[in-house]
């Protein structure tokens, strides 16, 4: 098979290098690509926003599959234009139609839809601009810490927990005024506060039959012990250790099942990974938010985790033979560590001179997935806000862990920046 992989980040990286050991895999390309996937495949100079420009690469390159990473060409319609383009039938494309993928675009949908199908989440209340006072009157009714999200999307960063009500009433109004993440903060939600772990799980489903891949504990906030501004993610773990059968058989029944209903009842389709980002309160599941596809950084040490070729598993969802295919999951742990840019989530510099360690320097049970990085003739540099994931897999997650950190003390760039306390829970 000729595969596309759509995006530049760790999570792409890290889906290249799954796929490029199946035994189905022709060709691999990425648009736009890092300077880590260059080693793996094709770096294409696409944007992924660009669908004319995908469409026609498509065709002159005789792809057979196009894997979306990112959610914004999901949430500005990329399956639904392969679906309307002629001669395009027999092209996969891994993720879901825009109606979809307003799962994760709108939180206000997301939050419409898990109580229309009683999925349990917090409580809430939307609010659109024009209605600040009625949201604000609304937040005092609300007992600290107080919760503001934006419901569009912010790249992981549009949402404000605070204990402050003169901050969270700062917050909604600058995001119905549109100063706050612009667009996607014009439609606020308001949610009760949930105090509990948090969780990811992820999905491949066809809309119909579904498979779980590994757990995974994600590190949004940029400070040790969570602290500080949210960011994309500081790193993960894999599995998680407060994710009991018990537990999992409660996510199963309350979370995944109705949910994958709910999608039917209401007429979704849906091909590709959906990510439910949980909060266990009491032993029991709460919905946070939905994605509409794989997390970043958790793609980074759940995948090394799956056993299953995964551009089989793409091409039985593809196919509607997803309920044949069977996942198989390592009984290892994973832990993953971001090397962020300094200033990251804030401004930060781009184009600067890195060192990484070569293969001969990286001991077994160690990955290096690339984000924000580009090449410059034989450099490495960097190139976003996020810069490098160092991965560690171990029987054990402390020793997965220390793997991980192991690798990131062996990269050198100026600023580099990163929490050390990756691997705590809760």
């Amino acid at each position: 098979m000729r595969v596309l992989i759509l995006g530049s980040g760790g999570r792409e990286h890290a889906i290249g290098w799954k796929i490029s050991s199946s035994s189905l895999l022709e060709d691999l390309q990425f648009a736009p690509g890092n300077a880590g996937t260059a080693a793996l495949g094709v770096n294409v100079d696409l944007d992924p926003l660009d669908f004319d420009a995908v469409e026609a690469h498509v065709r002159e390159q005789g792809i057979h599959m196009v894997i979306v990473g990112p959610e914004a060409p999901l949430a500005a319609g990329i399956v639904d234009h392969f679906a309307k383009a002629k001669g395009l039938e027999s092209v996969a494309v891994i993720g879901p139609g825009k109606e979809g993928a307003k799962l994760e675009s709108s939180k206000k949908f997301a939050k419409d839809f898990m109580k229309r199908h009683r999925v349990p989440t917090a409580k809430f209340k939307t609010f659109s601009k024009g209605q600040t006072r009625d949201a604000l009157a609304f937040l005092k009714t609300m007992k600290a810490p107080y919760v503001v999200k934006a419901s569009g999307l912010a790249a992981g960063k549009g949402v404000v927990v605070t204990e402050d009500l003169k901050e969270a009433e700062k917050t909604v109004r600058s995001m119905l005024k549109g100063e706050a993440f612009g667009a996607a903060g014009k439609e606020v939600v308001i949610e009760e506060f949930l105090k509990g772990v948090e969780v990811s799980m992820f999905a491949v489903t066809d809309g119909e039959a579904w498979r779980l891949l590994p757990s995974a504990m994600d590190y949004k906030r940029i400070g040790e012990g969570n602290t500080g501004p949210n960011t994309g993610g500081m790193g993960a773990i894999s599995p998680v250790p407060h994710v009991t059968p018990e537990f999992m058989e409660k996510v199963k029944n309350q979370v995944v099942i109705p949910t994958i209903r709910g999608i039917q009842r209401d007429g979704i389709p849906y091909k590709g990974f959906l990510f439910f980002g949980l909060m266990k309160v009491q032993g029991d599941p709460y919905v946070i938010e939905y994605n509409c596809r794989l997390g970043d950084p958790e793609t980074q040490v759940i995948l090394p985790l799956l056993e299953t070729d995964l551009l089989h598993l793409m091409d039985g969802l593809s196919n509607g033979l997803l309920s044949e295919i069977g996942v198989s999951l390592s009984a290892k742990a994973a832990a993953t560590v971001t090397l962020a840019s300094q200033g990251y989530p804030g401004q930060y510099p781009k184009g600067v001179s890195m060192g990484l360690p070569g293969p001969a320097d990286a001991d077994e049970g160690q990955l290096l997935f690339h984000a924000g990085t580009q090449k410059e003739g034989d450099r490495v540099l960097t190139n976003g806000g996020r810069v490098l994931g160092c991965v560690g897999l171990d029987a054990e997650l402390e020793n997965a862990v220390k793997k991980a950190y192991v690798l990131a003390d062996k990269v050198e760039y100026e600023g580099k920046t990163l929490r050390t306390d990756i691997g705590t829970v809760g």
